[in-house]
C-alpha cells in the first residue's frame, strides 16, 4: 500500500507539472505571437484584453482571434520589455506554486438564489429576504434610493424570488411586498418595513444641480489627455442612463479613441468639503459600502456589463502567523499590541523597509531575490517576527520585494475581495476613461476596511517606486504589470492560461489605482448624502417598547425641543458653540458668514490658546468635527464652508480635536 500511494503521488506530481510546463509553453507562444502581431500593425496602440463574457471553454478555441481581442482595448502600448516583466512575474509565481503543496478552494456549484441573496445582505436589505424585523438599514436605505437604484433592487429581488419558485420555495419576502408592481416605470410606492408596516413617505431623492463650474465637464470636446473635471454631487448611474438604450452618453462621444494618455480629473471641490475615507466613522463607511454596491450595480447595467460576482467560499486559514493568514485576523493580532492599526503590521514594516533601501535600486520589484534566501527569510518571520527577534538588516532590497508580494499572493482571500473580483475586471470593458474611473470609484467604496486600507497603503508605496522611475528604470507600466499578477491570481486560485491573460489586461487597472488613488480615496458628496438621509429615515423610525424608555426618550425630546429653540436663535443670528475639550479655552461661540471655513475656526483657537508658542507647536494637531445630527462623524476638510455644513446637519456638535491614527 505505501509504494502505491508513494508511486500514485509521484504519478500525481508528474502530471501537474506536465500541465504547468504546458500552461507556460501556451502563454509563451501567445506572449511571442502578440509582439508580433504589435511588430506587424507598426506600433498599434494595444493593450491586455481579458474577456469577461466568453465561457473558459470558448477561450481554448479563440487563437485565430488572438490578434483582434488585443487590438480591442486601446489605450496605451505595450512595450517589450514590458511583456517581459509580466511573463518572468507569472514564471516566478508558477514556479513557487509548483515547490509547494496544491491548495486549491472547495469549488461549489453556483446557485443564482445564494448570490442574488448574497447581493442583498451585502447591501444591507438581508431583511427582505429573511422576513425578520431587525435593526438593519434596510427601511431607510430604501427610502433614500433613486428610481434607478430602486429599480434595480427590485430586479434583483424579483429574480431572488423567481429562483427559489423554480425550486418550489415560497421566499419570505416578495417583490410585491417591497415595491408597486402597477407599473414599472411610475414613481416608488412608499417603501414597506421588514414587520409590513407601510412606511410614511419620505421626501423624494432629488439629484442636486451641478455647479456650473463643472459645465466643461461635459460639454464640448476635447482630448482625454486633457483635464477632466469631476463633480461629485449627481450619482454616476444618473449620468449613464443614456446607454440603456444602445447610445454614448457626452462623456463618451467627447473622448477620441486615438487617445494614449491618461487623463487627468480634477475634483469639483463641494462649499461641504472634500471628505476622505478616514474622515467618517466605521458605521457610516458600512452604510457607504451598502449604497455602493446598489449604486456600482446599476451603473453597470446602464454601460450593458453583467454585474457578475465570484461565491465566496471558505478555505482553511491560518489563525496565527503571517502569511496565509487573512488581513482580519492580522490585524486583531496586531491591535493587541499596537492598538488602533489599520495595516497589517509586517505589511508596513515590508514596505518600510524597501522604502528606506530600496526606492532607488533599479529592476526594484521585477528583480527577484534568491528563491532560498526569500524562503529562509519567510521561516525567520513566521517565526520571529512578533517576538521582536527578526534582524532586518539581513534583508536585502530583492527579498523584500520578493517577501512583499508573496505576502499579497497568499493571502487566503484576495486582498481586491474574491466576491468583487469580477466587477474589477468588468471595468475594463469600459471605453470612456470617466466612466472607468467611477467604476474603480465605487469599488474602492464598497471593499471592507482592512483591505482598503491595506491596497492604500501599497499603492502609496508604488507611486513612490514610479516617481524614482530615472533611478530604479520602473515606468508606471513595468510596475503595473509586475502587481497585477499578485493582485488578480492568489492561494488556492487554478491559475490557468485564459487567468494569465486576464492578468495582463488588470495591469491597465493597476495603472489607474496608482495614478488616481487621491481621487479614489474621496467619499463622493451623493453617497454622503444617502448616509445623511438614512439616518434622517433611522431616527425617525425608533419607537419605545417600554414604559421607563418612553419616559426617557419623552426626556430627550424635550431637551432636543430646547436645544432646537436655542439653535433657530442661533442660526437667525449666524452663531455655532464649538467645543475645543483640549484647549485651555473649552468653547467657543462663533458667528458665521458665507465665507467662514473650517481652517478659520482653528486659527481662531490656536490664537486664543497661544499655538504659537514654542509648548503650543508641541500639541497634536486639532481638526474640527461635525459629531450627530444626521451623521456619526466627520472630520471636516479645511476648506469646508461652516454655514453649507450647518444648513445641512443643524444638529450636529462641533468639536475641535485631534484625528485618531
Amino acid at each position: 500500500m505505501a509504494v502505491g500511494s508513494h508511486t500514485h503521488t509521484h504519478t500525481h506530481s508528474r502530471e501537474t507539472q506536465q500541465r504547468h510546463t504546458h500552461a507556460c509553453r501556451d502563454l509563451r507562444e501567445c506572449v511571442r505571437d502578440l509582439m508580433d502581431d504589435v511588430k506587424d500593425c507598426g506600433g498599434v496602440i494595444l493593450t491586455a484584453f481579458h474577456s469577461f463574457r466568453i465561457h473558459a471553454d470558448e477561450q481554448k478555441h479563440a487563437a485565430d482571434n488572438r490578434k483582434a481581442q488585443y487590438q480591442r482595448i486601446g489605450s496605451m502600448s505595450l512595450e517589450r520589455d514590458s511583456m517581459e516583466d509580466y511573463w518572468s512575474e507569472m514564471k516566478s509565481i508558477d514556479e513557487e506554486r509548483q515547490g509547494g503543496p496544491e491548495e486549491l478552494m472547495e469549488r461549489a456549484s453556483v446557485d443564482e438564489a445564494e448570490l442574488e441573496e448574497a447581493w442583498l445582505q451585502e447591501a444591507g436589505l438581508s431583511t427582505l429576504v429573511t422576513g425578520t424585523q431587525s435593526d438593519g438599514p434596510a427601511e431607510a436605505l430604501l427610502s433614500t434610493l433613486t428610481r434607478s437604484q430602486a429599480a434595480m433592487v427590485k430586479k434583483r429581488l424579483d429574480n431572488y424570488t423567481q429562483t427559489l419558485r423554480k425550486r418550489n420555495r415560497q421566499p419570505m419576502r416578495h417583490v410585491r411586498d417591497v415595491f408597486s408592481m402597477s407599473d414599472a416605470s411610475s414613481e416608488l410606492t412608499p417603501p414597506v418595513s421588514p414587520n409590513g408596516q407601510i412606511a410614511p413617505k419620505l421626501p423624494q431623492w432629488n439629484p442636486p444641480k451641478v455647479p456650473p463650474s463643472c459645465a466643461a465637464d461635459t460639454n464640448g470636446s476635447s482630448s482625454a489627455s486633457e483635464t477632466i473635471l469631476l463633480s461629485f454631487d449627481v450619482p454616476y448611474s444618473e449620468a449613464a442612463r443614456a446607454h440603456r438604450k444602445g447610445r454614448e452618453c457626452q462623456d463618451c462621444r467627447r473622448i477620441r479613441k486615438d487617445d494614449r494618455d491618461l487623463p487627468s480629473y480634477q475634483i469639483v471641490r463641494p462649499r461641504q468639503g472634500v471628505t476622505r475615507v478616514s474622515d467618517l466613522s466605521s458605521e457610516d463607511i458600512k452604510k457607504i459600502g451598502y449604497i455602493s454596491l446598489i449604486e456600482l450595480t446599476t451603473f453597470y447595467d446602464f454601460m450593458g456589463i453583467e454585474m457578475k460576482r465570484n461565491r465566496v467560499v471558505r478555505s482553511k486559514a491560518r489563525d496565527s502567523g503571517i502569511f496565509g493568514v487573512p488581513l482580519t485576523t492580522l490585524l486583531e493580532n496586531d491591535q493587541k499590541k499596537y492598538p488602533g492599526s489599520r495595516v497589517p503590521l509586517v505589511f508596513k514594516k515590508l514596505l518600510s523597509k524597501l522604502e528606506q533601501t530600496g526606492l532607488q535600486t533599479e529592476g526594484i520589484l521585477r528583480v527577484p531575490g534568491s528563491a532560498s534566501r526569500v524562503k529562509h527569510l519567510r521561516q525567520e518571520l513566521e517565526l520571529k517576527f512578533y517576538e521582536d527577534r527578526f534582524d532586518w538588516d539581513q534583508v536585502r532590497q530583492n527579498d523584500a520585494a520578493g517577501l512583499l508580494k508573496m505576502f499579497i499572493r497568499e493571502l487566503p482571500y484576495p486582498l481586491l475581495t474574491q466576491q468583487h473580483l469580477p466587477a474589477f475586471t468588468a471595468a475594463q470593458s469600459i471605453s470612456s476613461p470617466k466612466h472607468q474611473i467611477q467604476a474603480l470609484h465605487l469599488l474602492i467604496m464598497l471593499l471592507p476596511e482592512a483591505n482598503r486600507d491595506t491596497l492604500k497603503a501599497l499603492l502609496e508605496f508604488l507611486r513612490k517606486v514610479v516617481a524614482y522611475e530615472e533611478k530604479n528604470r520602473m515606468s508606471l507600466w513595468n510596475v503595473s504589470m509586475i502587481v497585477a499578477p499578485n493582485l488578480f491570481t492568489f492561494r488556492g486560485k487554478n491559475v490557468k492560461q485564459e487567468e494569465m491573460q486576464g492578468a495582463v489586461a488588470a495591469a491597465q487597472l493597476v495603472r489607474l489605482l496608482i495614478t488616481h488613488q487621491d481621487l479614489l480615496w474621496t467619499v463622493p458628496c451623493f453617497l454622503i448624502s444617502h448616509v445623511r438621509k438614512m439616518n434622517e429615515a433611522a431616527m425617525g423610525k425608533k419607537t419605545p417598547t417600554s414604559e421607563k424608555s418612553k419616559r426617557r426618550l419623552l426626556k430627550r425630546w424635550n431637551m432636543e425641543k430646547e436645544r432646537e429653540r436655542s439653535e433657530v436663535t442661533d442660526l437667525r443670528d449666524g452663531v455655532i458653540r464649538v467645543h475645543a475639550p483640549l484647549h485651555a479655552k473649552v468653547s467657543m461661540a462663533i458667528q458665521l458668514n458665507a465665507e467662514m471655513k473650517a481652517s478659520d475656526i482653528t486659527a481662531r483657537f490656536d490664537i486664543e490658546n497661544g499655538r504659537g508658542s514654542r509648548s503650543g507647536a508641541r500639541r497634536q494637531r486639532q481638526y474640527l468635527f461635525e459629531i450627530g445630527g444626521n451623521i456619526g462623524e466627520r472630520c471636516l476638510d479645511p476648506d469646508a464652508h461652516l454655514l453649507d455644513v450647518y444648513r445641512v446637519n443643524p444638529q450636529c456638535e462641533w468639536v475641535l480635536k485631534s484625528r485618531l491614527t
